[in-house]
């Protein structure tokens, strides 16, 4: 009896010194005069940093077997410049992440990075099989890059909107050519273009200002550029800096001033890039926002948000008086029209989802590039060499279109919902949003 009450002395001294010495080393782990944190949070927290820098490396693999694989990267340089890796290898080290991140533990606070971090990984792993040479389906590569699919739309839907359009637009010849003569008189003359979207970027971005804020160093350059397959483009630097560029093959009309100067700046991927580092990756060290791949549920985001954007900064009627008072004088346009351009341009705009629909049927291999071409001469109202230019990008980018229409779809109805209206709160969310990002998956009700 007295031997079995020595041995449950030693046990529980034998205890008692074991949880001392873990408490000594938490307190010191964290900190002299800081609340303890217990210690199976701390080894979540390393767990889930260390799955982040394996996926930027990963990330930054992938990119050397893909020229514009990666947007934007602002991390440590060195983990740039290493060999290239086959991608039978970066397949299998991709998937072995895609199962710690289904297994890691996390804490509840660090639900949405896993969540957000998960998707993004599998979408890495997906890309590699492309670059493979794996054939997939339309619909398959939007859910597996972007997390979402775009809705079945038949052309029945267009054609109502073409009838609205006849209506607003009468005449004899061709819609597509009616739209043509029409928005030559809000054309911005080539040498109004700086002037005017510089108006257009000081406004959005002191509109955004007001709402947001932004990192005091923030800034950008504004180029021209001619030869591309898109309008405009954002290159994030880091460190909040941008480099904005707008394509001039085509002539710009006066409402794309607003449209990319909001969607390209304020508050759209400058804003988005440079609050995300702010929050995410200087503030939380979670390293994984420091790149940007490319084709990644990111870019429904990142795309859909700077759309959404547009109309947060600019409301409707803000902005049919703002063109009024200042960048329809500054392109020397005429403004008598603009109530029935607007008029024209909310009609139109329900044909968003043609691009969709062609992109769809043209890689799916349903339709060859002349017909492609047609669909949107009569449905995008574009010209021969506009419908042209948009199939170069459907080619070079292929399921990506989705993320302008769907995402800006997907973005507004979760920021619609949760600010029931309000104009202060929907500003508060669509930040909140910007610096937390969350997929497709993560927006849904």
């Amino acid at each position: 009896m007295k031997t079995r009450n020595r041995v449950q002395s030693c046990l529980i001294n034998a205890k008692a010194m074991l949880m001392s010495i873990s408490m000594g080393m938490t307190l010191l782990l964290t900190g002299c005069g800081e609340t303890p944190v217990p210690e199976e949070q701390v080894q979540q927290e390393v767990s889930m940093n260390e799955l982040a820098e394996r996926y930027v490396k990963l990330v930054l693999a992938v990119g050397q077997h893909h020229d514009y694989y990666i947007d934007a990267y602002y991390g440590p340089q060195e983990w740039r410049e290493t060999e290239k890796v086959e991608l039978d290898t970066l397949l299998q080290q991709i998937e072995a992440l895609v199962v710690d991140l289904s297994q890691v533990k996390i804490t509840h606070s660090e639900k949405s990075r896993h969540d957000f971090l998960l998707v993004q990984t599998e979408s890495v792993a997906f890309f590699i099989r492309q670059l493979q040479g794996e054939q997939f389906s339309f619909d398959e590569e939007s859910q597996a890059l972007y997390d979402a699919v775009s809705p079945a739309i038949s052309e029945a839907e267009f054609d109502q909107a073409l009838l609205e359009l006849e209506d607003l637009l009468p005449g004899e010849e061709p819609l597509n050519e009616r739209m043509a003569a029409f928005t030559r008189q809000f054309e911005i003359p080539k040498d109004k273009l700086d002037d005017v979207f510089r108006a257009a970027i000081d406004e959005s971005r002191e509109r955004t200002k007001h709402y947001i804020d932004l990192p005091e160093q923030e800034s950008f350059t504004l180029e021209y550029v001619t030869d591309k397959v898109w309008s405009g483009y954002n290159w994030y630097q880091g460190n909040s800096f941008s480099l904005i560029q707008m394509n001039t093959d085509f002539p710009i009309t006066i409402d794309r001033a607003i449209d990319l100067a909001s969607h390209e700046g304020y508050p759209g991927h400058h804003v988005f890039n440079s609050l995300m580092e702010k929050h995410l990756v200087n503030g939380n060290d979670w390293i994984e926002y420091s790149v940007y791949p490319l084709f990644s549920p990111m870019s429904l985001l990142a795309e859909g948000s700077a759309n959404y954007g547009i109309d947060v900064a600019f409301p409707l009627q803000e902005r049919m008086a703002f063109e009024k008072e200042v960048l329809f004088p500054l392109a020397g346009l005429d403004s008598s029209k603009v109530e029935l351009y607007y008029a024209v341009q909310t009609v139109r705009n329900k044909l968003s989802y043609i691009d969709n629909v062609v992109a769809k049927r043209y890689l799916d291999g349903q339709i060859d590039k002349s017909t492609a071409q047609q669909m949107l001469m009569k449905y995008a109202l574009s010209s021969e060499q506009k419908a042209l230019q948009r199939i170069g990008f459907i080619e070079q980018n292929r399921a990506y279109v989705i993320n302008y229409n769907l995402g800006q779809d997907i973005v507004r109805e979760y920021i619609e919902q949760l600010s029931e209206g309000n104009e202060q709160k929907r500003w508060q969310v669509f930040s909140e949003l910007l610096a937390y990002p969350k997929t497709a998956s993560m927006m849904k009700p």
